[in-house]
C-alpha cells in the first residue's frame, strides 16, 4: 500500500472518529433532527460541487426507490439517532457502540447468504460484543440517579439502533445498488436524506441560542466528517482493497476515546479495556474476511 493511501486512511479514521464529539457539541444548540439535517445538507452541498465539476454521474431513476431506502437507513435515521443518543451518553461511548456496525453487517450478510459460520467468526463476534458491554456497563455504573440511568439506557439503545441501520443499509446497497457511480450514489443519498429530514425538522423543536462552537461543529461535521470523508472513502476504494478500507472502522473506538479524552469526558479503565477487547474481536473478523478474499483471488 502506498504512503499516500495510508495517510488517507489515517485522515479518514480521524474524521469519522471526531464526528462523535462534533455531534455532541452541535447538540448543545441544535435538536437532533436539525443536527442530522444540517449534516446531510452541508455534506451534499460539497458533493454537488464535485458532481458539477464533472467528477461523478447521477444514478438512474429506476434506482431511486432503493436509494431512498438506503438514504433513510444510512443517513436520515442514524444521524438523528446519534445526535439524540449523545444527549445522554458520552461521545466516546457512542464511538465504541458504533463499532458493532461491522458485526451487524456480518451477521446480516450471513443470514441473507446462509454462509458457513466458523469458530473464528463466532469468537470475533463474542469478543467484540463483550468489549462493548464492558464499556457500556462501566459508564452505566457512573450514573447517579434513576433518571440518569434511564437516559443512559435510552442513549445506548438509540446508538445501537443507528449502527444496525448502517448495517442494513450496507447489505441493501451491496444487493441493490451495484454498478452506480459512488460519488453520484453518495450525493443522491445525502440529498434525499436532507429532503426527508427537512419537513420533520421544521415542525419539531427549532434551534435556540446557537453558539459559535455548535455552528463550527455542525459545519465541520457536514463538510469534513461527511462530505469530504465520503470523497476520501470512495477514492480509497478505487485504489486499494475494500478489506483495507473497511478496516478504518475498527480504529474508530480508539479515536472516540482519544477525542473524548481531549474533551475531558469521564473515561475509566473499563473503557480502555473494553475498547482493546472490541478491537481484538474486530481483527479476528477482519482476518477471516481477508483470508476469504485471498482465497477468491
Amino acid at each position: 500500500m502506498k504512503t499516500v493511501h495510508v495517510l488517507q486512511l489515517l485522515a479518514l479514521s480521524a474524521m469519522w472518529g471526531i464526528s462523535f464529539l462534533l455531534i455532541r457539541i452541535a447538540g448543545d444548540s441544535f435538536p437532533p433532527l436539525w443536527v442530522a439535517l444540517l449534516r446531510c445538507s452541508a455534506g451534499s452541498l460539497l458533493l454537488w460541487g464535485v458532481m458539477l465539476a464533472g467528477r461523478g454521474r447521477l444514478p438512474p431513476r429506476a434506482m431511486l426507490g432503493w436509494l431512498g431506502l438506503v438514504a433513510l437507513l444510512n443517513n436520515a435515521i442514524p444521524f438523528t439517532f446519534f445526535a439524540w443518543g449523545e444527549r445522554t451518553i458520552p461521545s466516546s461511548t457512542a464511538a465504541v457502540v458504533n463499532a458493532t456496525t461491522p458485526i451487524w453487517t456480518l451477521l446480516l450478510s450471513l443470514a441473507v447468504h446462509r454462509a458457513h459460520v466458523t469458530g473464528r467468526m463466532i469468537a470475533g463476534v463474542l469478543l467484540s460484543f463483550a468489549g462493548v458491554v464492558l464499556v457500556v456497563s462501566g459508564h452505566a455504573a457512573e450514573q447517579g440517579t434513576a433518571a440518569d440511568r434511564r437516559g443512559f439506557v435510552l442513549g445506548v439503545v438509540l446508538v445501537v439502533s443507528a449502527s444496525l441501520g448502517y448495517a442494513v443499509a450496507t447489505v441493501l446497497a451491496k444487493a441493490k445498488l451495484k454498478g452506480i457511480d459512488p460519488i453520484g450514489l453518495a450525493t443522491t443519498q445525502l440529498t434525499m436524506a436532507s429532503l426527508m429530514l427537512l419537513p420533520v425538522a421544521l415542525v419539531g423543536p427549532h434551534p435556540s441560542g446557537v453558539s459559535g462552537a455548535s455552528m463550527g461543529a455542525i459545519a465541520t461535521l457536514g463538510l469534513v466528517g461527511t462530505g469530504l470523508a465520503y470523497l476520501i472513502y470512495f477514492s480509497l476504494l478505487a485504489h486499494i482493497s475494500a478489506t483495507h478500507v473497511v478496516a478504518v472502522t475498527y480504529v474508530l473506538p480508539i479515536w472516540g476515546l482519544f477525542w473524548g479524552l481531549l474533551a475531558h469526558e469521564s473515561i475509566g479503565w473499563t473503557a480502555y479495556t473494553g475498547v482493546a477487547v472490541v478491537v481484538v474481536g474486530l481483527l479476528l473478523l477482519n482476518l477471516k474476511a481477508r483470508r476469504a478474499a485471498e482465497a477468491r483471488g
